[in-house]
C-alpha cells in the first residue's frame, strides 16, 4: 500500500516521503496513528503544493536575510562602557547588549545570530558577524567608546 508519511518514522520512512508499506502495517498501526495517510491522487497534489509553498517561503526568507544584511552592513552600533588605561573596558561588551542596542535602533535581532567568538573588551571599532540565515552572513560594526 501506498502512503505518505506525516511525520518520521523510524526505519520506515522521513516527512513528506512517498513509500510503500504493507496494508496490514500501514491500516492497524501507521494510519490510526496518525503516521502517514494513503497516497491517493488528490493528497499526493497536496503534498507537492505543500511542497512548493515551503520553497517559495524559504526562498523569501533568504531574500529577507539577504535585504536585512544589507541594512546591517551600513549601520554602526554605538556602546558606551567605562573604559581604564590602554582603553581596556571595566567588563566586556556581549552579543546581549549590541542586540539590545539594536532593538532600540528598531532593528530585532536574536543575540544567538550575533556571532561574538569572544566579549568585545577594547575600545574603539569591532567587525562583528552576524549569521541571518544559513547562507546569509552580515558584518556589523560595533563602536565601543568610553564613558556612561
Amino acid at each position: 500500500m501506498k502512503v505518505i508519511f506525516l511525520k518520521d518514522v523510524k526505519g520506515q520512512g522521513k516527512k513528506g516521503e512517498v513509500k510503500e508499506v504493507s496494508e496490514g502495517y500501514a491500516l492497524n498501526f501507521l494510519i490510526p496513528k496518525g503516521f502517514v495517510k494513503p497516497a491517493s491522487e488528490g493528497n499526493i497534489k497536496t503534498l507537492e503544493n505543500q511542497k512548493q509553498a515551503e520553497v517559495r517561503r524559504k526562498e523569501q526568507e533568504k531574500e529577507d536575510a539577504v535585504e536585512l544584511g544589507k541594512k546591517l552592513e551600513q549601520l554602526t552600533v554605538v556602546l558606551r562602557s567605562k573604559a581604564g588605561e590602554g582603553g581596556r573596558l571595566f567588563g566586556s561588551i556581549t552579543n546581549k547588549q549590541i542586540a539590545e542596542e539594536l532593538e532600540k535602533m528598531k532593528y530585532k535581532l536574536d543575540k544567538r545570530k550575533i556571532v561574538l567568538d569572544e566579549p568585545i573588551r577594547t575600545l574603539g571599532v569591532t567587525s562583528v558577524p552576524v549569521k541571518l540565515h544559513p547562507e546569509v552572513t552580515a558584518t556589523l560594526k560595533v563602536q565601543v567608546l568610553e564613558g556612561q
